[in-house]
């Protein structure tokens, strides 16, 4: 009762469209569910995301939910996810690409989520990492393991929003390390952020985990944004 009371006061609200929810509705409403712009990038061998990573790094295979468009909803729930609180959504939309990607042949071997990790700085100001929280609702609906200790970012780079190709690189290039190789060795594992343009900030943590043996890495986004 108390629940209700409060819910009529302080609604809950779809975090791309801004439409209150209904009851059994989380984060998102089910229209957004449903018309969000999806990739469908794990259905299709050589897809944009792979070919962002062809002569630079070796990827089992890549894939992103959404399409970024610039002032579309997915642009407002990264939004969300990233700088207003709304971790929620990005566990919403793990449990929701988990569920596709689980039934794809080329995702449904995966023997780890790994998270692209944060600064603690950042961590503290923000008070969480989003693509742990994509990471989260993945392992629900895949049902497999995450690790968010295994791979460390050791110095804090400035935000990669603004800067073009070539400066991406340079501001992630070797801020990457990994800790407990063991527990990878011949694992495949799913390298997971919220969002990819360039690939600079994944290609630096695919460089990092290659040094272990025998380590397989596909790689899933929130969004892909085209460039």
């Amino acid at each position: 009762m108390i629940k209700d009371f409060f819910s009529i006061l302080f609604p809950q609200v779809c975090v791309a469209c801004g439409k209150a929810l209904y009851k059994e509705e989380q984060s998102l409403c089910m229209m957004c569910v449903y018309k969000l712009p999806k990739t469908n990038f794990h259905e299709e061998k050589n897809n944009p995301i792979e070919k962002t990573f062809w002569g630079r790094v070796p990827i089992v295979a890549g894939a992103a939910y959404y399409k970024f468009e610039k002032g579309g909803k997915v642009q407002h729930l990264i939004h969300e996810l990233k700088y207003n609180g709304q971790w929620e959504v990005g566990v919403t939309i793990g449990n929701l690409y988990g569920r596709e990607l689980k039934n794809c042949e080329r995702f449904n071997a995966i023997d780890l989520i790994v998270p692209v990790p944060l600064h603690k700085r950042k961590i503290r100001v923000r008070g969480y990492n989003q693509s742990e929280a994509f990471a989260k609702g993945l392992s629900k609906s895949m049902n497999v393991e995450t690790n968010f200790n295994v791979l460390y970012r050791d110095s804090n780079s400035e935000t990669q929003t603004k800067k073009k190709r070539f400066l991406r690189w340079g501001n992630v290039e070797t801020i990457f390390q990994v800790r407990d190789e063991i527990t990878l060795q011949g694992k495949h594992v799913l390298l997971v952020d919220d969002v990819i343009t360039t690939g600079a900030t994944l290609e630096a943590c695919i460089l990092a985990l290659q040094k272990i043996p025998n380590i397989k890495v596909s790689v899933a986004t929130i969004a892909w944004a085209s460039h």
